[in-house]
């Protein structure tokens, strides 16, 4: 690891199951160089893995170091980094930095997050995630306090105190909705993507109501595109707001007064869109922050704490 003094850049690796994004970041956060591609963990062999990284990280030499988040760190991935248990500061992400070598060259891999929810005794994780959450906070746009959302396939809904990640949520909406609208029974119901709209509105409703569970929701959207009441171009919009109403419905319940304050939103910008209109309908507020950097910030915050941590 670098000295204070060296204001060599670092290389950061944001390894996901199905893409591979790397950045070289200089000591003042800006991004010097990047590469995207298709190239995820649960696509390559190891062999394949240690090629693509060895090639990245030779193109930029002279590099401080090299850390990686994401499911590189995982059990499908290169080496298990674990999980860090909440509540999570820099300082013990950067005590459990999982120190391996990917061919030639060493790598600090991020731990996840691990937390056992005070509401309902539940256990959750996250993988990569804090990385970016690190990286927001690091930049101020996020509050030390208060529950911040990031949508997406796996949705979080994280709960700060202190600048420090106590406890979260994830729920699956996104990736139950592709699914459902991609194969199967459902997908025959719906013509289009889900967009705002009174369908999306009507689905939000059903799902945050409490009655019927999501099982029986579901198939409720067949039955009323074959009835006649809902038209095929509206099957996607009300299947997406049923599950975000259950979701939504699912966060007010661990906490109570998670929309009486502006919650910050985190995330593509399409489905960040639809999730502050659910938010707004249902009587709170968001604010979507731009996430562009999040990841390389966090790289960078990591690398500092490393730097003066014992």
């Amino acid at each position: 690891m670098s000295t204070p003094e060296n204001n060599a850049p670092i290389i950061g690796i944001n390894w996901g199951s199905s893409n591979f994004r790397a950045f070289l970041i200089a000591a003042d956060g800006r991004v010097l160089g990047s590469v995207e591609q298709p190239r995820g963990i649960a696509g390559l062999e190891r062999m394949q893995m240690q090629v693509l990284l060895e090639q990245t990280v030779a193109a930029w030499p002279g590099a401080a170091a090299v850390y990686a988040c994401g499911m590189v760190g995982s059990n499908i991935g290169w080496s298990d980094a674990g999980y860090a248990d909440c509540p999570a500061t820099p300082q013990r992400l950067v005590a459990q930095l999982h120190h391996t070598r990917i061919g030639q060259v060493p790598v600090a891999i991020v731990p996840g997050l691990a937390c056992q929810r005070a509401q309902d005794d539940a256990p959750d994780i996250m993988r990569g995630e804090e990385t970016e959450l690190l990286g927001l906070l690091a930049g101020g746009a996020l509050p030390l306090d208060g529950l911040v959302a990031l949508p997406g396939t796996h949705s979080k809904w994280v709960q700060l105190q202190g600048g420090a990640v106590v406890s979260f949520l994830t729920a699956m909406s996104g990736e139950i909705f592709d699914r459902l609208t991609a194969a199967g029974l459902l997908a025959s119901v719906v013509d289009g993507p889900a967009v705002e709209g009174a369908a999306f509105f009507d689905g939000l409703q059903h799902g945050h109501a409490g009655g019927l569970g999501l099982g029986s929701l579901l198939f409720g959207a067949r039955a009323r595109v074959i009835r006649g009441q809902l038209p095929r171009t509206d099957g996607a919009s009300w299947l997406r707001g049923v599950l975000i109403g259950a979701e939504l419905a699912d966060v007010r319940r661990l906490w109570p007064a998670a929309l009486q304050v502006p919650l910050p939103m985190v995330g593509a910008a399409p489905v960040c869109a639809l999730y502050a209109a659910a938010v707004h309908a249902l009587g709170g507020s968001a604010r979507t922050l731009l996430s562009h950097d999040a990841v390389t910030r966090g790289f960078l915050a990591l690398h500092r704490a490393a730097q003066v941590t014992p």
